[in-house]
């Protein structure tokens, strides 16, 4: 596992989790790309896309998509070329913007919401594969999510690598097997004309869908540091964020909506099943749903080494785990949607004021060992404004809520920050823009 043991006798853990990346252990484009890329191409998305799917037209369809990736992708971008400059996880990034105590908000709002995605995805594993061989046996579903919650939790103990290995190998084929399915539900509809010509069976607000497509990413979005801090440069963060973001999670919207419209099914793995192919609807979905929730775990045990001041991500692993397994297993899977529109309600705030204040104080560089106050009220209240009116947003269906929140909370930071004593000079941990 990534862990070594220092001369005091203290673990520590090879992929910082609480302090800057070094130069010799960044990592290339591509490795960022498929790390992000990997992370982004998930069958739960699938789901959220089913329900647009049924909701509007194909064409309209296509604008709320790159609408709403377009927010994901920009807002995570930023957060993203953020954490290669400095070399540092979302939540310590936290202590410079909301404090060092403040900052636990930020460890468990992020850290909570990822627990939250990980019995999602392993209540999602148990509840298809029980459906693939007809199992009526509770017990062996839930051996199914336990199983498979041990093995992702290993997976993420071994850190950036093992997430890795685990995207290169499983992506490609995903892709492929998706990129088919697609061809089969185009000549199951009769073709792009048949999909235009689908007639909308559900309703839905522009505003929802547009928050439900930031919402399906949006909390792992804005932990996109844990992962690009590893970035060579600002520029190779960008585009990785890109990839992933816009690019992976916008498509596999987009196969959810065309396997609702074709087959009244969003989940590729049931297109599949429905297909007779229950072997490779199988494989799909444990390879997509592995990869996927080792970085979900990764970014969960990163949080908890922050709020606890510990050096090792690893116990904190192993704890969210075992209680996403258990939410698993009372069913917190049943509830994705309306979980997905709180998440685009209350995250994308919090990565807004870190961005506002970092291009207000710290584009020089977030300097290591500088003391920092406890609590940042005037960033706190910013974060407070701009989620209480992205709220208030949804609450009344007027604008994009998640949009709302992000501007709202820049703007507030950046003016905030105008009160501020510019940050002290000799700077570490930034890298070439």
């Amino acid at each position: 596992m990534t862990t070594g043991v220092s001369v005091e006798g203290e673990v520590i853990d090879k992929d910082y989790p609480v302090t800057p990346v070094p130069r010799h252990a960044r990592k290339s484009l591509f490795s960022m790309a498929v790390v992000l890329v990997g992370f982004t191409i998930f069958t739960p998305t699938m789901l959220a896309g089913a329900s647009l799917g049924t909701a509007f037209t194909f064409g309209d369809l296509l604008w709320v998509i790159l609408a709403g990736s377009a927010i994901l992708g920009v807002y995570v971008a930023a957060l993203g070329y953020i954490g290669a400059r400095t070399g540092l996880t979302t939540v310590v990034m936290a202590r410079y913007t909301l404090g060092t105590r403040g900052s636990k908000l930020a460890s468990i709002l992020l850290g909570g919401t990822q627990i939250g995605w990980y019995g999602v995805i392993i209540g999602t594993i148990g509840a298809l594969t029980a459906q693939a061989f007809d199992w009526d046996s509770w017990a062996a579903e839930a051996a199914v999510m336990i199983a498979a919650s041990v093995l992702m939790c290993l997976t993420a103990c071994y850190g950036y690598r093992g997430m890795y290995w685990v995207s290169l190998v499983s992506t490609p084929l995903i892709l492929l097997l998706a990129v088919w399915v697609v061809q089969r539900s185009l000549s199951e509809v009769g073709g792009w004309a048949g999909l235009f010509d689908a007639e909308p069976t559900t309703q839905m607000t522009l505003a929802v869908a547009i928050t439900t497509v930031v919402g399906t990413f949006v909390s792992a979005g804005t932990q996109a540091p844990n992962w690009t801090r590893f970035g060579r440069s600002g520029r190779d963060a960008v585009l990785a964020c890109v990839l992933g973001f816009l690019i992976g999670n916008g498509l596999m919207i987009f196969f959810g909506a065309i396997g609702a419209i074709t087959f009244g099914e969003g989940d590729f793995v049931l297109v599949l099943y429905e297909l007779g192919l229950v072997g490779w609807g199988l494989l799909l979905l444990f390879g997509n749903l592995w990869k996927s929730n080792a970085d979900t775990a990764y970014a969960f045990g990163v949080a908890g080494a922050e709020l606890f001041h510990k050096p090792s991500k690893t116990p904190f692993v192993v704890g969210g785990s075992v209680i996403g397994t258990v939410l698993a297993l009372a069913g917190v899977h049943g509830h994705l949607v309306d979980y997905l529109v709180l998440l685009g309600i209350f995250i994308p705030p919090l990565g807004g004021v870190i961005i506002g204040d970092w291009i207000a104080r710290w584009r020089a560089g977030m300097p290591e060992g500088e003391e920092l106050p406890a609590v940042h009220v005037g960033n706190l209240a910013a974060y407070a404004v701009a989620s209480a009116l992205a709220w208030t947003s949804d609450h009344f269906a007027v604008g994009i809520p998640p949009l709302i929140g992000i501007v709202v909370a820049i703007v507030l930071a950046l003016l905030v920050a105008r009160r501020t004593a510019p940050a002290p000079a000799e700077p570490v941990g930034s890298v070439p823009r």
